[in-house]
């Protein structure tokens, strides 16, 4: 037999194993999932309340991750839909929909009847048909617990005009799945890749499905050639000519009971539509600086025939634990070229000017001009806090201290002569939500992780993609919204609670149960035990904090007693 042949061979084994395993998941997770659907059903019926479309001006919204954020085709709007939280506890899923007007920098809240149900990890394509229609495709949900889901293989549009909801029902579409990729294409949405996972099995798919947006119909595509390995989360980018680009991705295989190891792709491929209904893949070898190999990363569409990803997470995994490294870097794939590189700061030119007319006039004029080395424009600073070195730091927003620049030594001047300074940036992060509007990428949320504590963020940053000369805190990160329960903290809720918001009543109970504790204590006392077990439990966090502020390069004592005043002062000004 030939190569060719023994190829096929193969192909057709591996097709085989593949379908036995999907039917062995399905089997174990369809128990689940039917626990799920009576939970899910309930929170419709509450949905199904709703009967007149209501929007109202809000805060932003929570902390969340795993949400989709998407530019309205004709208005300067996006438009955030979905997403989760974990508490350390509890999983919260949502199918809130809300509004960010671009030009007013504020938010609005629309609720509309009928929506999907709660969930995240889905995919939301936006097309400019009617007036704009927001199209969603699978997710999941999970239990409060966080150890059954339940997996969408349901298709919904959202009139953006009309601002109704439509499920649209055709047969023949994907599994249910989460960690897919979807895209307009032409007249088309193009669905790749994800995940189905049970509470001890998982699969994880590399098929292609076309929905038609003039026909309301599902196809399966069968492309010639070499594709991807099955993975979900890999970035995908419709090309000008109706093809189709999949780069990186992850997923993870058992190698022994109880044990699975994760795998980060790196490679890229081509689907190319060869016409009609025939799509051939051929592997892609890009030149340039290829992103570092992560999981977690966030992708986008941007304009000069270009796609974009950010940040993201490369974890070490270990038989008993991870350890990730988080990232806030962008990088750029150019279509046309087939060439990667790495998106890099050029720093405003008011700053440019300021550093040419001399750093040591600069230095002697610090005290007295602190104010306006601050970043400008939409940036509000909350509070200042003033360590015993002089250092100034921001509390909840990252930005560095103007004392900063008065401990660098000359050789480290000299080596940022003509290089960016200290910045407004976001934090290192996964799962983010991206959209691009004019030009300009605006990053919403997702999460780190430091130890075994899990960060959400409800943060939002801007950076004009053709100026590239800095970030713009729009939204600024609220430490007041990081709450994070041990399972020692709070009583067990019931399930319907667990799965909506619900994070007030544990605070307050929380309060509470401290305020029963220190009953016979001397308030003072109180106080200080309070402030102590405050600052055990969120530590970790103003590290990570003030570490970002302060750079990589300072050390690790000033970073914590720099984290340690902030915390003290945020915790006075809370209480």
């Amino acid at each position: 037999m030939g190569k060719k042949g023994k190829r096929e061979k193969k192909g057709k084994g591996a097709e085989k194993t593949a379908a036995k395993m999907e039917k062995k998941v399905s089997r174990r997770a369809r128990k689940e999932e039917e626990d799920l659907e009576a939970l899910i059903a309930e929170f419709q019926t509450l949905d199904a309340k709703k009967t007149q479309v209501n929007e109202s001006s809000c805060p932003p919204p929570s902390p969340r991750l795993n949400g989709s954020l998407s530019a309205h085709p004709e208005k300067d709007e996006l438009i955030l839909f979905g997403g989760e939280y974990f508490n350390g506890q509890k999983t919260y899923l949502y199918n809130e929909l809300y509004v960010y007007n671009i030009r007013k920098n504020s938010w609005c809240k629309v609720e509309i009847p009928n929506p999907p149900p709660r969930r995240c990890a889905h995919q939301a394509a936006v097309v400019p048909t009617a007036g704009g229609q927001l199209w969603v495709f699978g997710g999941e949900f999970a239990s409060p617990n966080g150890e059954q889901f339940y997996h969408y293989k349901d298709l919904w549009v959202l009139h953006l005009a009309t601002k109704t909801w439509e499920q649209i029902k055709a047969s023949g579409g994907p599994s249910g799945r989460s960690g897919h990729r979807m895209v307009a294409c032409k007249r088309q949405l193009i669905v790749f890749g994800g995940f189905h996972e049970s509470a001890r099995d998982y699969i994880y798919y590399n098929d292609v499905y076309a929905f038609s947006l003039d026909s309301f119909t599902w196809s399966k595509l069968a492309p010639s050639g070499i594709g991807p390995a099955p993975r979900s989360g890999c970035q995908m980018a419709a090309t000008p000519e109706g093809n189709i680009i999949i780069y990186g991705g992850y997923s993870k295989q058992r190698i022994k009971k109880d044990v699975d190891k994760g795998t980060l792709h790196t490679d890229m491929f081509l689907l190319k539509n060869e016409g009609g209904d025939k799509w051939a893949w051929s592997r892609l070898n890009p030149s340039g600086v290829k992103p570092t190999p992560r999981s977690g990363f966030s992708v986008a569409i941007v304009p000069n025939n270009r796609s974009l990803l950010f940040g993201g997470v490369h974890d070490e995994e270990e038989e008993e634990s991870i350890e990730g490294d988080f990232f806030n870097d962008i990088y750029f794939y150019d279509i046309g070229k087939n060439r990667w590189f790495p998106g890099q700061l050029k720093g405003p030119k008011s700053e440019k000017k300021r550093r040419r007319r001399g750093r040591q006039a600069e230095a002697e004029d610090a005290g007295d001009e602190v104010e306006k080395q601050l970043p400008q424009g939409p940036v509000e600073i909350v509070k200042e806090v003033v360590t015993e070195d002089g250092t100034v730091m921001t509390v909840k927003q990252v930005i560095s201290g103007p004392a900063e620049e008065k401990e660098k030594s000359e050789s480290e001047e000299e080596e940022e002569d003509g290089a960016l300074g200290q910045q407004v940036e976001p934090c290192p992060r996964s799962n983010a939500m991206l959209a691009v509007k004019h030009g300009v990428l605006y990053v919403y949320g997702g999460m780190f992780e430091v130890g075994d504590r899990q960060f959400t963020l409800s943060d939002l940053y801007s950076i004009d993609l053709q100026k590239m000369e800095e970030w713009k805190v729009l939204v600024e990160m609220d430490p007041k919204a990081q709450e994070w329960l041990e399972e020692s903290e709070s009583d067990e809720e019931d399930d319907t609670e667990g799965a909506e918001r619900g994070e007030e009543e544990d605070e307050s109970s929380e309060e509470e149960s401290e305020d029963e504790e220190g009953e016979e204590q001397h308030p003072s006392v109180q106080a200080d035990e309070k402030h102590a077990d405050y600052l055990s439990r969120t530590e970790q966090y103003w590290i990570e904090l003030a570490r970002s502020n302060m750079g990589p390069d300072a050390k690790e004592k000033k970073v914590v007693k720099v984290a340690h005043a902030m915390a003290k002062t945020f915790y006075e000004d809370s209480v």
